[in-house]
């Protein structure tokens, strides 16, 4: 089996035009049937297709059938966020010609796939059949990983009197499945709870559940989820009025952030704006804001969706006083 696997990567070494070093990388990576699910970087969607395809291109068709559709709709998910999404679709419905009753779990990943394609390019009606699909089908497999993220898209994609029903049916499954990946959820579910009873102006619920992710993020040594899940607790303090709260809170993330070393956040100099602004203080929050646009107007998915919303970061932070 060993001497089978290398003398393959021997013969596509050339094809692929890649160096002894990566096609290392690439064997290594293949040698489990799953592993490839470890290369996701979900912030480089264009590196994570090509690490995809590298592995992709070593794997035997013969072989592994099912691994091969099941990364291939992986694939399609780094395409759709590049907004790739007519190639996504086109390499979906590849791995949909080729779906069979025994690879139950790939058909559930191209389920998940093609809804999440198909929401984020603004069809999310069509998207939630699919991820009923998915749901059932990933129930009946005891799939809970799968089903968990089913719940979870339905959770964003369902009518809004039902997203918060959907999102709980993920949390409590995450939370009683003994599959370790199917809890790695919960912290996500945490976040997107919190978020839905902040869109239903239930704020200390939100701020409930928000805590709630925070100490999860924290227990698990997730350092940037952790900041994200501090930046969300920051924001509910702001609808709750707890002005100077949230504040604080935004200054300590933007030193934090500072001293990591890391690429400056704009979400975060977006919320100090706001906060000054609230507090009276709109001179000391310009620039903020024009940090904010700077940042914030790099997103393609703000410049798509949130163009008022930045244009009204540019215009605040071009004021003069």
């Amino acid at each position: 089996m060993v001497l089978k696997f290398a003398a393959l990567v021997g013969m596509h070494l050339i094809l692929l035009n890649c160096s002894p070093d990566k096609i290392s990388e690439a064997k290594q990576e293949a040698s489990y049937m799953h592993d490839f699910d470890k290369l996701w970087n979900f912030n480089e969607p264009a590196q994570t297709e090509q690490k995809f395809r590298d592995v992709l291109a070593i794997s035997s068709a013969e072989q592994n059938p099912e691994f091969r559709l099941e990364l291939q709709t992986q694939i399609a998910r780094t395409l759709g966020l590049q907004q790739k999404f007519d190639d996504a679709h086109k390499l979906l419905d590849q791995v949909e010609l080729e779906l069979k009753s025994e690879y139950p779990v790939a058909r559930i990943r191209y389920l998940l796939e093609r809804g999440r394609t198909l929401n984020s390019s603004g069809k999310a009606d069509e998207s939630l059949p699919l991820f009923l699909e998915a749901w059932e089908l990933a129930l009946e497999k005891q799939a809970d990983f799968y089903a968990v993220d089913a719940a979870h898209m339905l959770g964003i994609v369902a009518p809004p009197e039902q997203q918060l029903v959907w999102n709980k049916k993920a949390m409590d499954l995450a939370e009683k499945s003994p599959d370790k990946r199917a809890q790695g959820w919960l912290g996500s579910l945490y976040n997107n709870i919190g978020w839905t009873y902040h869109d239903m102006q239930e704020y200390e619920k939100a701020l409930e559940i928000f805590l709630k992710g925070l100490d999860w993020r924290v227990a698990h040594e997730q350092v940037g989820e952790t900041r994200i899940a501090k930046w969300c607790v920051a924001r509910t303090h702001r609808s709750l009025g707890h002005i100077d709260q949230a504040l604080e809170m935004q200054y300590d993330l933007e030193k934090e952030i500072n001293a990591a070393g890391q690429d400056e956040d704009g979400y975060v100099s977006e919320e100090i704006a706001e906060c000054l602004t609230l507090l009276g203080k709109p001179a000391e929050a310009a620039p903020h804001f024009m940090k904010a646009w700077k940042l914030l107007s790099q997103d393609i998915w703000l410049q798509k969706n949130e163009g008022e919303r930045l244009d009204r970061l540019k215009t605040l932070g071009e004021k003069t006083f």
